[in-house]
C-alpha cells in the first residue's frame, strides 16, 4: 500500500528482566493508509501499548522500521513528530494551573478564541460556563473532573495541535450514559478527517474501524479489514463478537 501514512514494518522489542529478555512484541507488520481508522485489540500485556509508543519514539524497536509518510522515524525531529501525532491516554496528566495553561500546555501563542472553538466543538462549552473564572481557573490534580471529562479535555489538547495522525487509549472502565456520549461525540470529532489508531476496548469504537489488529502474546494474531473477519465465522474477531469483548479484552 504505497499511500499508506504510518507503515511498520517487522517490528520487534524486547526487555532485559534480570538475565533474561522479554520478548514484547515480534514480528509485527501492518500499513493504516490516510483517513483510516485501525482498531488494535488484545488482552492486558499483549503490547498494544508498546507498540504506541514506539510509533511516538518514546523508545526505538530492537528490528524493524515505522515510517510516517514514507519517512523512518528515526529520520524525523522529535518536534516534528509529536507535531504530526497526537496521543490521548486513559491517565490524563493535569497540572496545578489554569485550564488555559493545562489545555495549550503553557504555550502563550494559542489564542483564546481557538480554545473556546474546539471546546464548543467538542460540546463542553456547559462545562467551561460552569468554571469560576473561565480559562483562568486554576485546576488542582483532577480539578474535580470526572475521568470522562479529563479525556475529553485531552483531546482539546491534541485539536489545538491539529496533528494528522491520533492515538487514542480508549478508556475501559464503564462510564455512565452521559459521559460515555460525550466522549463518543469527541472521538467523533477527533477523528473526523484525520487517521486513527485505537486502543479499542468498547464494541461501539471497534464497529467504527476500517482495519482490526488484534494482538497476542506480543504477535499479531489476526489482521485485516473489519468487515470481512466480522464475517468470518471462524475468525478471531468474529469470536470476541459472539463471546463479548469486554469479557476478553481485560
Amino acid at each position: 500500500m504505497s499511500d499508506a501514512i504510518l507503515r511498520c514494518r517487522s517490528l520487534s522489542r524486547t526487555y532485559r528482566s534480570g538475565s533474561r529478555d522479554l520478548t514484547v512484541l515480534k514480528d509485527i507488520t501492518f500499513d493504516v493508509s490516510p483517513g483510516e481508522f485501525l482498531a488494535i485489540l488484545g488482552p492486558s500485556g499483549s503490547g498494544k501499548t508498546t507498540l504506541t509508543r514506539l510509533i511516538l519514539r518514546l523508545y526505538d524497536p530492537i528490528k524493524g522500521a515505522i515510517r510516517l509518510g514514507g519517512v523512518e522515524l528515526r529520520d524525523v525531529a522529535l518536534a516534528e513528530l509529536r507535531g504530526r501525532v497526537g496521543m490521548v491516554t486513559q491517565d490524563v496528566q493535569l497540572f496545578h494551573a489554569t485550564v488555559r495553561e493545562n489545555l495549550t500546555f503553557f504555550d502563550p501563542s494559542i489564542p483564546d478564541q481557538r480554545i473556546l472553538a474546539v471546546l464548543e466543538d467538542l460540546e463542553l462549552l456547559p462545562w467551561y460556563q460552569s468554571l469560576a473564572n473561565g480559562l483562568d481557573t486554576v485546576l488542582a490534580g483532577s480539578g474535580g473532573l470526572s475521568a470522562g471529562e479529563a479525556q475529553v479535555l485531552a483531546f482539546t489538547r491534541v485539536f489545538l495541535r491539529n496533528p494528522g495522525l491520533v492515538i487514542l487509549d480508549e478508556a475501559s472502565s464503564r462510564l455512565d450514559p452521559a459521559t460515555e456520549r460525550l466522549i463518543e461525540r469527541a472521538v467523533d470529532r477527533l477523528l473526523a478527517e484525520r487517521t486513527g489508531i485505537i486502543i479499542a476496548h468498547r464494541l461501539a469504537t471497534v464497529m467504527r474501524a476500517d482495519d482490526i489488529l488484534i494482538l497476542e502474546g506480543g504477535r499479531i494474531r489476526e489482521y485485516g479489514q473489519r468487515e470481512a473477519l466480522r464475517n468470518d465465522p471462524g475468525s478471531r474477531f468474529a469470536e470476541l463478537l459472539r463471546t463479548g469483548m469486554e469479557e476478553v479484552l481485560v
